[in-house]
């Protein structure tokens, strides 16, 4: 059966080369090279994690979408498709939860993203999971868009624990040019190979393409018997709508120009991820790989996007904009061709590839995500039973919410989002709540909301409770009708907020301006501001040990 294995891939994943014959002698003495290369491999597999931007729920052809995507389709059915899987709404804050499995309230970036002109990013205190997987023995390499804050050379992806980095450090930018502006007079270029703008490298190529080309470029220069941690963030769907006159043709038939671009942005995306599993069966990985798909948020209609049943879209609490597509797909799964209803969020990725990548999990990372491959895998119950969406205490406050419509417990001005076992509830102003079906997308404009199921917000609600098990679309609200269920969802939040630290949100920064560093978006301060912050940084850490030696001190006593 191994041996019938190799064949297979020898004849389906042999690199084409146009009018070359392999001789037979050549095919046994491969097929002998691959035996050996298969006996010696590491017992680590290597894990791709594809992150794509704002693809929504309803965006993927096993979902009902109209949209073709044949290699999404095959390869969720042959691995495990995630239904009951959740992100962050938004792009920084999805990225800081995968990169620390942590979530926002513990890292300050509660509120919305890093911008590119804040002196902020990705707290440094904080261990990555590139950096545990280094610690275990992986070569690291990430490609694609970043957006975790550059304000200082240490907040570069290769000083967070990444051995290279070839993208984007900004959250969105031109496919083709790689330029974003950020206001009058706030533009420059954003490509980058390591921590210096990639201009030898840029050949004015879509991104997408770019990017699945350097990605099959490492895996043709990397042996596959040293474990790999790829980290490919595409840049795509996410606004601008670009893409390549050639995806267009398939969609005519969609009148409105947005939803059209859109879907041949994921048609796209499609091919990208199937020129990417080919060159891991042609380059020897695939066998001990685990693929990991993912969005960092729900769809954005009015960019195109669709998250039809659920309600709400991308920046919302809604299940659309939390929902995500996503799927495992590995020969390494003991449940093939499954779907895993368990309870799934994006911090729990760096417990489970970290644990699945022979690494060590050390109590002082206080995780907030759970290592779930046993209930991916195996179809096992999952160790999660509740998941704090957020609580931004700087969000718009609603305008009718109270301590006394929180009971006493909470202020329901403030926006927050839980979810503990089969209830879901929100407070303050969740966001944009309309469902968007996919007939709003027959119009030519989507300012025509005739499609729309359309919820008025003068309303004076500040507080929604959900069984989103039997209502996955929130339809029905069940606050009043369950007011002990609020209570106790009211006080879970309390606690939770009783962990989180000062949000890091700050003003901008005008030293940020390309202009002063040669037309490119880069690190702005100073190494004398470095050492002022890390030596701060140091002196904060001490602090936090020497309080709790003398707590457990105390307990001991």
């Amino acid at each position: 059966m191994f041996l019938f294995s190799v064949l297979a891939s020898l004849f389906a994943f042999t690199s084409p080369t146009c009018g070359y014959q392999m001789s037979w002698e050549n095919w046994n003495g491969n097929l002998q090279n691959r035996v050996n290369e298969l006996d010696s491999r590491t017992t680590q597999p290597h894990i791709i994690f594809i992150l794509v931007d704002d693809q929504g729920f309803r965006d993927v052809g096993y979902h009902g979408s109209e949209i073709k995507t044949p290699t999404l389709d095959r390869l969720a059915a042959q691995g495990v498709k995630l239904e009951n899987y959740y992100v962050q709404p938004l792009c920084s804050p999805s990225r800081s939860q995968l990169m620390t499995g942590r979530y926002q309230i513990h890292t300050g970036l509660q509120h919305s993203v890093i911008r590119p002109t804040q002196a902020n990013c990705l707290p440094l205190e904080n261990v990555t999971l590139p950096q545990k997987l280094r610690q275990a023995g992986y070569a690291t390499h990430m490609v694609g868009k970043w957006h975790l804050g550059f304000y200082k050379r240490g907040c570069m992806p290769t000083q967070r624990g990444f051995d290279t980095f070839f993208g984007s450090l900004l959250g969105s930018g031109d496919y083709y040019s790689h330029y974003k502006c950020d206001g009058p007079g706030m533009c420059g270029y954003d490509l980058h190979e390591g921590e210096e703008a990639a201009w030898e490298q840029d050949r004015g190529r879509y991104s997408t393409l770019m990017f699945t080309q350097k990605a099959v470029d490492i895996l043709a220069h990397h042996n596959p018997q040293k474990p790999l941690f790829l980290y490919l963030a595409f840049q795509a769907v996410h606004s601008p709508l670009q893409v390549p006159a050639r995806y267009l043709e398939r969609y005519k038939s969609i009148p409105n120009l947005h939803r059209r671009k859109y879907a041949a942005m994921v048609s796209c995306l499609d091919e990208a991820v199937h020129n990417l599993t080919l060159a891991l069966k042609r380059y020897g990985f695939y066998h001990n790989t685990v693929i990991v798909y993912s969005s960092d948020n729900g769809g954005q209609p009015m960019a195109g996007g669709n998250n039809w049943p659920l309600r709400g879209s991308k920046a919302t609490y809604w299940e659309g904009g939390i929902r995500a597509v996503g799927f495992v797909h590995s020969p390494l799964l003991l449940n093939k061709g499954t779907r895993c209803r368990a309870l799934i969020h994006i911090t729990d990725w760096f417990p489970t590839l970290v644990t699945l990548g022979e690494g060590t999990l050390d109590e002082d990372l206080n995780l907030d995500g759970y290592d779930v491959w046993e209930a991916i895998s195996e179809g096992r119950q999952s160790p999660r039973h509740d998941i704090l969406h957020n609580i931004d205490p700087i969000y718009t406050k609603a305008k009718n919410g109270s301590w006394k419509a929180g009971y006493g417990l909470w202020n329901t001005a403030i926006r927050a989002a839980l979810r503990v076992g089969h209830w879901k509830l929100l407070t303050g102003v969740p966001g944009y709540s309309d469902w968007v079906p996919p007939q709003t997308f027959s119009n030519l404009l989507l300012t025509n909301r005739w499609h729309n199921e359309y919820v008025r917000w003068d309303q004076g609600k500040s507080v929604w409770l959900f069984n989103i098990i039997a209502d996955p679309y929130e339809r029905v609200d069940l606050s009043l009708r369950y007011p002990h269920i609020v209570k106790k969802m009211l006080m879970r939040l309390a606690q939770y907020n009783r962990t989180a630290i000062p949000v890091r949100y700050p003003a901008k920064d005008s030293r940020s301006n390309p202009n002063f560093n040669g037309g490119v978006w880069g690190p702005w301060y100073k190494e004398d501001e470095d050492d002022r912050e890390t030596n701060l940084l140091t002196n904060n850490l001490a602090k936090k040990r020497r309080k709790k030696k003398a707590k457990k001190r105390k307990l001991k006593d």
